[in-house]
């Protein structure tokens, strides 16, 4: 009896319960059906900003690719190489020293006459100007003289200027950057003016210089100027998610026949970082920036009477703004116009708006 008192109450309780619930239902209903009704539109949106943004123009390219950034060391005489300091990868300083090497004999013997003429240009001059004051030469033999003492001297300063020494010569990186290739042996003989090693600078900063190639769309080529930013991106897996930003430094003006791209050239600081010579990259490149209402391209609609937004009043109504879109970036637009920055920009629901509507915010949306 006690069991069926119990089953008894507990029905009525689920009963109960389910009649309440279904009433609040009801009312619910009812309340969005008035909400309906009445034409109230639910929304989301965002703060008005005003800042700077910019056009991205993507770009493909390598580091340390421009030619202008390779310095190749060579000697304007015939050298041995004695000994080599350093490999191909390697990264060096400034000042370090990159190769040893002695003068070759022909090399020495050439300072060496170079200094003997001299001597005996001098003695030459000397004794003709003797002979001139005693009237046993004319002004012209002691002009050529002169003028035989002058080559001499041009001819040993060429020398002396060249570095020709009787010990060995240590030859030193330029700047700081990376041994790009040794191009000689051990025990080589280099002639004058042969390449011994080249280094590529890759610090970035040094007089401007372009030490990143890029490539762009001819059609996106009009939009870069030198002094733009640039910012760099690995293709790699290890270096997706690192980043480095520079300035562009030049502008091609012509399309490359193999690539069908414009070159660029990008000055980036990229001492210490993991962009090293050889390194693929993809890089933004920001262009027009100028100062706009920075908004979700979402918010931002075309009708026949044109470009749009809409803000909501303080009256919680919607109101109806155009604009110009100025800037496309990604999932932003930088658009000119009248708008408020005390009132929120709708960026969901604005398709079923129309100007003056009544809504109701569902939150504030992410940019």
């Amino acid at each position: 009896m006690r069991n069926n008192l119990m089953s008894t109450r507990t029905a009525r309780a689920a009963i109960s319960v389910a009649a309440v619930t279904a009433l609040l239902t009801g009312f619910a209903r009812h309340a969005c059906a008035d909400e309906a009704q009445a034409g109230v539109v639910a929304v989301q949106t965002v703060r008005a900003e005003r800042g700077t943004i910019s056009e991205p123009v993507r770009a493909y390219g390598i580091v340390a690719a421009s030619q202008s950034n390779v310095t190749t060391l060579s000697l304007p005489y015939v050298v041995q190489v004695a000994r080599l300091l350093v490999q191909p990868g390697q990264t060096v300083k400034r000042g370090t020293p990159i190769v040893l090497v002695k003068a070759d004999a022909a090399a020495l013997l050439a300072a060496d006459q170079a200094q003997t003429a001299l001597s005996f240009a001098r003695g030459e001059l000397a004794r003709t100007q003797s002979l001139y004051d005693q009237h046993l030469a004319t002004a012209s033999q002691v002009a050529a003289a002169q003028k035989s003492v002058e080559d001499a001297r041009q001819a040993l300063a060429a020398q002396r200027q060249m570095g020709v020494g009787s010990g060995a010569r240590t030859i030193a990186a330029p700047a700081d950057g990376v041994v790009l290739q040794v191009s000689v042996s051990q025990g080589d003989q280099v002639a004058a003016g042969s390449a011994i090693a080249q280094i590529a600078t890759t610090s970035g900063g040094t007089g401007g210089r372009a030490n990143v190639m890029l490539g762009v769309e001819p059609d996106d080529a009009g939009a870069v100027h030198e002094g733009d930013t640039v910012t760099l991106h690995g293709l790699s897996a290890l270096l997706s998610k690192q980043t480095v930003t520079g300035r562009i430094t030049t502008v091609g003006a012509a399309i490359d026949a193999q690539s069908h791209l414009v070159d660029v050239g990008a000055n980036v600081p990229l001492r210490n970082s993991a962009f090293i010579p050889g390194t693929q990259v993809s890089a933004d490149i920001a262009t027009r920036s100028g100062t706009h209402w920075i908004v979700p391209r979402s918010a931002v609609l075309t009708d026949g009477h044109g470009t749009y937004l809409f803000q909501v009043t303080q009256e919680h109504k919607a109101h109806r703004v155009p604009v110009a879109v100025a800037i496309e970036n990604g999932e932003r637009y930088g658009v000119d116009g009248a708008l408020d920055a005390t009132l929120p920009v709708v960026t969901v629901g604005n398709y079923e708006l129309e100007d003056g509507a009544a809504v109701r915010g569902a939150g504030e949306s992410a940019r």
